[in-house]
């Protein structure tokens, strides 16, 4: 039975994930901590962690990777399939839909007001996963990483891998030493 809630969630993760990986993020949260308990916070962490160090798209790499941690080989096939069918199915029927209709105000509302919803809930979830670090090593430390992560993505305009290499390496040369 498994392996149906791994379709449930999944599916329902990434249907109503308008917007792609990042808005899709708090969906898979929702369903693979709080809802089924199958990672903790901190392992959702590690895990999104790593997976925006690797290339292709997010939703696919969680998916994998919880399915296969969860049932096996055939999790990771069921997870995976929850996870692209119904985008590529929402993305063939949307884009007819829009290219049909793209100059119709409903439809320019609908894609302007969905993204407010989208950054709001991006920031539930960084306030979610910022508790561990800050639990672990401290707010101000905490902070001042995340700012210079930011900096570094924003003004010397790093590739975001790099920065996750760096704390990594910043994790595993310095942190361990002080907690």
């Amino acid at each position: 039975m498994e392996w149906l809630k791994l379709i449930y969630g999944f599916f329902m993760a990434n249907l109503l994930g308008y917007g792609g990986g990042p808005s899709s993020i708090p969906l898979m949260y929702q369903e693979i901590v709080p809802h089924y308990g199958w990672l903790t916070n901190e392992q959702f962490s590690n895990m999104l962690a790593l997976g925006n160090a690797l290339p292709g798209p997010i939703a696919t790499k969680i998916a994998t990777y919880v399915g296969y941690d969860v049932y096996g080989w055939i999790g990771l096939v069921v997870a995976l399939l929850a996870t692209i069918v119904p985008s590529a199915t929402a993305l063939i029927i949307l884009l007819e839909v829009m290219q049909k209709y793209k100059q119709s105000p409903v439809v320019k509302g609908m894609t302007l007001l969905v993204q407010p919803v989208i950054a709001v809930m991006m920031a539930v979830l960084t306030w979610k996963m910022a508790k561990g670090p800050a639990d672990s090593i401290g707010i101000w430390q905490t902070l001042i990483i995340a700012a210079i992560a930011f900096w570094a993505m924003k003004h010397l305009k790093l590739h975001p891998a790099i920065v996750i290499l760096a704390a990594f390496a910043y994790g595993g040369l310095v942190l361990r030493y002080t907690v």
